[in-house]
């Protein structure tokens, strides 16, 4: 397996659940080596998550844990403090996601922590930010997610807002955490000063919204949920077949010129209902009804072959069992097994964006609680065996 782009950072994660873990699952992914500080006895509640747990275990913890080091020390207490500040002062990253003040209570703020580690990079993942009237407050990913903007535009129009299906709140603030602490580097590399990075939830969700907050400051447009389509986009939608449904995007003016070829109309895209990007929006409900009245008459897999062979982007809905049994995924290695010390061999997401020269890969699955405590604590602090055990008695680690 590659080493990694990050191979020779040492990344410190506190916190639980998935907006700070899922940004150390990243950085683990591509070589740092991220060291997971758990609460002893407990560890992250991700670790019993799931809808299903298989021999007891949750399906999510080798996941999200992968590729991590799982370390358990007491933070509540004065000896876990000080012992996780040692590591942090050998760190080049700390991850946290806490709520906001909650570091600073237990003597962990980022001015003490980078008087004695000016090189520390601080990523602080949080429903609402550390600043303003709102940075107290607990923040849920769902709260992020609706107060961003995300859950009013989802869902059908005569429903209330509908959620994703996973946590996308709490992994985009991760993934803006990632993106700001690789900037950080960057800019380490230039002056030798690490910096914190504020990773708001609701903030995240809002940096997805496109055009939404500009669109009604020049217009007075407000975007509402619209079910399967985008008002104003067409032909973009999910369309019926004789054993199931397809989608179908045509709405740019080239690739509707093919659609139509492909269903035996070349003259529709000359029809000034059609005729450009903004007549065919203005008709959307007119032109899916059409083009639906095509659709039924193909099975699924005799629509995607015509539409393929007529170059219009189309394709099914998946679910992991198609996931699992498409050679698209098979080509590109999308899905990995990984060996699990209970399940045996498992299959899950690889790592991504693919990298030429120093991609991700996963080398172990989510750890066992405190399966590294002894090794890390005598490789990066000199803790030896009768420390260690001292430590355990006092319910530490």
């Amino acid at each position: 397996m590659a080493e990694g782009p990050l191979a020779d950072l040492v990344v410190i994660e506190l916190g639980t659940l998935i907006a700070g873990p899922f940004c150390g699952q990243i950085l683990a992914d591509f070589g740092a080596e991220v060291i997971k500080i758990e609460d002893p006895g407990t560890g992250d509640p991700m670790r019993q998550w799931g809808r299903s747990l298989p021999q007891g275990l949750s399906p999510w913890w080798p996941v999200i844990g992968r590729n991590k080091k799982s370390v358990t020390l007491n933070l509540r207490s004065p000896e876990g403090q000080a012992i996780v500040r040692q590591l942090i002062e050998k760190a080049d990253v700390l991850i946290e996601n806490f709520r906001p003040g909650t570091m600073e209570k237990w003597g962990l703020s980022y001015e003490s922590l980078s008087a004695a580690n000016p090189r520390l990079i601080m990523a602080r993942v949080s429903g609402f930010g550390q600043t303003g009237p709102y940075a107290t407050r607990p923040g849920y990913g769902l709260i992020g997610e609706a107060m961003g903007g995300l859950r009013a535009i989802t869902g059908e129009p005569d429903r209330p807002p509908a959620r994703a299906g996973v946590s996308i709140g709490d992994s985009l603030a991760a993934a803006h955490a990632v993106m700001g602490i690789l900037m950080s580097l960057h800019h380490r590399a230039r002056t030798g000063r690490g910096q914190v990075i504020d990773a708001a939830i609701y903030e995240s969700v809002l940096a997805m919204m496109e055009n939404m907050v500009t669109e009604y400051d020049l217009t007075g447009y407000v975007r509402e949920r619209s079910g399967a389509v985008l008002p104003g986009i067409a032909p973009s939608n999910v369309y019926p077949t004789r054993d199931g449904m397809v989608l179908i995007g045509g709405n740019g003016d080239t690739v509707f010129a093919r659609l139509c070829e492909c269903m035996g109309e070349p003259a529709l895209k000359d029809d000034p209902r059609y005729v450009s990007h903004a007549s065919r929006g203005a008709n959307q409900t007119a032109l899916d009804d059409h083009i639906a009245a095509w659709t039924r008459t193909f099975t699924s897999e005799a629509l995607l072959a015509k539409l393929e062979e007529h170059a219009v982007p189309c394709g099914r809905v998946y679910r992991a069992p198609e996931m699992l049994d498409d050679p698209q995924y098979a080509a590109r290695d999308s899905i990995v097994t990984v060996d699990h010390p209970v399940f045996g061999p498992i299959r899950m997401q690889n790592a991504f964006p693919k990298l030429s020269e120093t991609p991700g890969s996963i080398r172990w699955p989510g750890p066992e609680l405190g399966e590294h405590t002894a090794a890390v604590l005598a490789e990066k602090l000199g803790v030896g065996a009768t420390k260690l055990e001292a430590l355990k008695a006092a319910k530490v680690v």
